[in-house]
């Protein structure tokens, strides 16, 4: 796929034409006070996984309200002192997978916290289910309750993100000030909405995040995810407006707005999937002055892949070092 997007200079200056809603901090506050009305009752269990540079235990905690999350948390081996910790979510229809998966972070001597994402994961070992049920839907989870922000499917999924920070914290081998979180595509918005509802983060690492720009994301690619809420459209006729209105109280780039941690991001400028302007339009909004972005000029959604990763682990020494 050739470069389909704005060039690179006007990218880079990009902003987005999204629009916060004038009680988008209260509906927000209001969303996380219900939801730390149920105990967050953490609870790790060792597994014994047959690798022997890290230990792993089976995280429950509870999220958005009250239900059970899973989650890993993966330790360097022998670990015995407060440890900073990266939080991590999951791309698009993904599940927690297995630990051996998830060996990055705890080589680079950090805690390594796996949110699996509910109602997820149906071919790559998802172990948390979503118990609430929406209205019609297009197959897929851009659409699951999309007729209000009170039922739309990731007001569960960001509040469940910020309770998997809170459990992080819990374990008593982790530093609560040295708390990272992380994330490619889903994963990635998942993170920047993390990064704006929690305020005392070391820093995020957000990878051609999905979530972001609803406006023009549904209006510039053909591609799914995003294609799920044209497709909705197409079949609720003149009801676009309403629609934006309910996601504008999850688009990236009102979190991203809020955000008081530093942060790395990556696009690509083939990417059809999470368009650079849309990766753009969280960045130029991020808050935070320390911030930088990687861009790679010839890929797709696989972004820099191992790259993206190494230079990660460069950056993250910094800002939130062993």
């Amino acid at each position: 796929m050739a470069l389909f997007d704005l060039p690179l200079d006007r990218l880079r200056t990009y902003r987005s034409e999204s629009t916060a809603p004038e009680d988008f901090d209260s509906f927000w506050d209001r969303t996380l006070k219900e939801a730390r009305q149920h105990d967050l009752d953490a609870r790790f269990e060792p597994v014994d996984t047959g690798l022997r540079t890290v230990s792993v235990s089976d995280v429950t905690f509870n999220g958005f309200g009250g239900h059970p999350v899973k989650g890993w948390l993966v330790l360097p081996a022998g670990a015995d002192g407060p440890l900073p910790v990266v939080v991590s979510f999951i791309g698009y229809g993904g599940g927690r997978g297995l630990p051996l998966t998830h060996l990055l972070w705890a080589s680079t001597g950090r805690a390594h916290f796996v949110m699996d994402t509910r109602g997820q994961g149906s071919t790559t070992r998802g172990a948390t289910p979503d118990p609430v049920g929406a209205g019609p839907a297009v197959p897929g989870f851009m659409t699951r309750g999309v007729d209000s922000p009170e039922t739309y499917y990731y007001r569960r999924v960001y509040t469940d993100a910020v309770r998997a920070v809170e459990a992080a914290r819990a374990h008593p081998l982790t530093d609560a000030s040295r708390t990272a979180v992380t994330g490619g595509s889903q994963g990635g918005g998942i993170a920047t909405a993390a990064a704006g509802l929690v305020p005392d983060l070391a820093a995020a690492v957000v990878n051609v995040p999905f979530l972001c720009d609803f406006p023009r994301a549904t209006t510039l690619t053909d591609r799914r995810p995003y294609r799920e809420i044209g497709d909705w459209l197409g079949a609720h006729r003149g009801r676009t407006g309403e629609v934006l209105e309910t996601l504008s109280y999850f688009d990236g780039v009102h979190f991203a707005a809020r955000a008081t941690a530093p942060a790395l991001f990556s696009t690509a400028l083939e990417d059809r999937t999470c368009p650079p302007s849309t990766v753009f339009a969280s960045f130029n909004a991020w808050a935070h002055e320390d911030k930088q972005i990687e861009v790679y000029d010839f890929n797709d959604h696989e972004g820099g892949g191992p790259d993206q990763d190494a230079a990660a682990v460069a950056w993250l020494s910094g800002r939130c070092p062993v």
